[in-house]
């Protein structure tokens, strides 16, 4: 979005649409059931739902909320005209704006929640804007680009008492409750290492053209940058490959995590690690002018090492990355030909008694050696979520309101998970941080590993305070997250 001095004059800063909102919103009363008779669903039965971000990604997401008889699509929001084509189609009855400032003022009174889609960098200021008017959020994953933003949103959510979910659809899904469940029954014993792999990244891993590129018509390019420095436009930013840029994205391990370690986050008895290490693989930084900041392109490979204290006190639990290629050590139980984990990645929880493998999302658990599967009969104790739908579970929550209606990834839940996941950024950047200068290209010299210790009271890394440059970023003027 805009810096402060060059706003438009009648765009809405977010003191001013919050407050026009709140007053408006005052006077907007609901048509109640009865008036309409039977047959009906009345308005107050409908959930409206706006979209910010509604392409790719934001697109199907309002597809899949779409299918509930009690949702209405009633505005979308993209800063590039081009990816918001389909969804215009889609909901032609849906009022289309560039940005979400000017949508939440002029739509607040008619939109009960909203879905967040954009690239991670706008994930934090777009969501809390929305709660602080009232309104349910679902926001993809990761659910914040820094730490400091997760932070702010788990307390946003205990304060504007919202229905929230952040969007890593395999939490609602029946493997990870299975995999709970064989966990329970205490059959793999105690975990003290679990292993975690993907794909990723699936981005092209190519080199830009050190120039300027020209800014396509369609879209607002300032709008697209949000909080993150103001830079040139590249072509290589978008529309996908934002994820390889660390002012945008947060590389493979905010892409695939919020999948692959919600297991071990929902299932162990951990919450936040105490150290931190990591192992990088193929990186380049570009300079594109000297006053665009000096963008940095995310590692090829990484390895991430975390240490969690259990809750219980017994011990710790190390949890191990890799992505990039990098896998782990094959089990010993797997026969040649076994599936590890499947195409996008897995995870393996080691036990003091045996081995629990998972694929991506938590799907299709199994216990190590696969034949331990055919005989052993552990009940099934957990609730499901009908037909695993994760889009479905929010919107039914919103109906039931705040307090009501449950959802798999509350803020609660996902926001201190989203901080669990970052940690393993802090490492990463941290190594191929600028101001040190053997780390201007990290591809000429390896620097060697650094374990960094993490105070997570303070979000604060005790041993290398060049690390906490990353905790919380530095917005542009005219944005902030302030609660």
């Amino acid at each position: 979005m805009k810096d402060q001095k060059s706003t438009k004059a009648n765009a809405p800063t977010r003191r001013e649409f919050i407050k026009a909102s709140s007053l408006a919103a005052s006077s907007f009363f609901i048509v109640p059931r009865h008036v309409l008779g039977k047959g009906y669903i009345a308005p107050s039965d409908k959930l409206n739902i706006a979209g910010i971000g509604v392409g790719g990604k934001g697109r199907s997401d309002l597809a899949s909320f779409a299918k509930s008889p009690h949702v209405n699509i009633v505005a979308l929001c993209d800063v590039d005209d081009r990816q918001a084509v389909t969804s215009r189609e889609n909901f032609p009855k849906a009022n289309y704006y560039r940005d979400f400032r000017e949508m939440l003022q002029k739509e607040h009174k008619n939109i009960d929640a909203c879905s967040i889609s954009t690239p991670d960098n706008t994930h934090a200021v777009a969501t809390l804007a929305a709660m602080q008017l009232g309104k349910h959020v679902y926001t993809q994953k990761p659910l914040t680009h820094d730490i400091y933003e997760a932070r702010i949103l788990g307390q946003a959510a205990k304060k504007y008492k919202v229905i929230t979910q952040m969007g890593n659809q395999g939490g609602s899904g029946n493997g990870v409750r299975r995999m709970q469940e064989l966990y329970n029954s205490g059959i793999i014993g105690k975990v003290e290492k679990v292993l975690c792999w993907t794909n990723r990244p699936v981005w092209p891993q190519a080199v830009p053209t050190d120039t300027i590129d020209p800014i396509p018509k369609e879209l607002d390019f300032d709008l697209w940058l949000g909080p993150s420095p103001k830079v040139g436009y590249n072509k290589s930013y978008l529309p996908w490959n934002w994820r390889g840029w660390w002012p945008y994205g947060t590389g493979a391990l905010g892409d695939m995590a919020c999948h692959i370690m919600d297991p071990v986050y929902r299932i162990l008895p951990i919450l936040y690690p105490t150290s931190v290490e990591c192992s990088v693989g193929g990186t380049w930084t570009f300079t594109l002018r000297e006053q665009d900041n000096n963008p940095a392109w995310t590692p090829f490979t990484t390895s991430i090492h975390l240490d969690y204290p259990r809750n219980d006190g017994e011990g710790n639990i190390k949890v191990s990355w890799y992505d990039g290629g990098i896998l782990p050590e094959l089990p010993e139980e797997l026969e040649p030909g076994d599936a590890f984990g499947n195409s996008d990645g897995g995870v393996l929880f080691i036990g003091s008694k045996g081995k629990l493998m998972a694929d991506c999302y938590g799907a299709n658990p199994r216990l190590l050696p696969l034949k331990e599967n055919e005989i052993v009969n552990v009940p099934e104790t957990l609730a499901r979520v009908p037909n695993e739908d994760h889009y479905l579970q929010w919107v039914n929550a919103c109906m039931d309101g705040y307090g009501k209606g449950v959802t798999s990834s509350p803020f609660e839940y996902a926001a201190p998970f989203t901080e669990s996941i970052l940690i393993g950024n802090l490492a990463l950047r941290s190594w191929m941080s600028r101001d040190n200068p053997t780390a201007k290209r990290s591809a000429d010299k390896y620097l060697g590993r650094k374990k960094l210790y993490w105070d997570a009271e303070n979000m604060k890394v005790t041993n290398y305070e060049n690390a906490n440059q990353f905790v919380k970023r530095e917005y542009r003027d005219g944005w902030d997250l302030k609660l």
